[in-house]
């Protein structure tokens, strides 16, 4: 299995949430998204560009107080998950993760990495990283696919 890395800049959060509506426009069914990088770089927005790629009409949110949001209008059913608040890994089995994991839908995870553990291998992961030097609204982000 092979890595592939790409690397996108964006200067604004216009351009990071075009960004996420074309990866909506791409995205597959049952594919996983993984998103992390410090409070307030733009996982949301990014989200939020995602939503209106696969069709979502209401405004998407981040779930950070219900863990998962589902939004069904869209092209895909959209499976946004905020596990910040997870302290065991075993939490996510109570909320039933492996139906939307393995399901028709696409799912996007917020601070994937604490619970790393349960992401299949062929997930997508995505880090936003500010960079002060280049401006407040820089975000460089970083996705990374395994292929077969």
């Amino acid at each position: 299995m092979e890595t592939g890395i790409e690397q996108k800049e964006t200067f604004c959060a216009e351009e990071t949430f075009s960004l996420g509506k074309r990866l909506g426009e791409q995205a597959k069914p049952g594919e996983i998204y993984c998103l992390d990088g410090e409070l307030g770089t733009g996982k949301t927005v990014l989200t939020q560009g995602f939503g209106v790629g696969l069709g979502v009409r209401e405004p998407v949110n981040s779930p950070t107080f219900t863990i998962v949001q589902v939004y069904e209008e869209g092209r895909l059913p959209l499976y946004h998950f905020d596990v910040y608040r997870i302290c065991d890994p075993s939490e996510m089995d109570e909320i039933g993760y492996e139906d939307y994991f393995f399901g028709g839908g696409v799912c996007l995870v917020e601070w994937a990495s604490l619970m790393e553990e349960l992401i299949p291998e062929e997930a997508v992961w995505i880090r936003i990283e500010k960079d002060l030097e280049q401006g407040c609204d820089y975000r460089r982000i970083i996705m990374e696919r395994h292929k077969e």
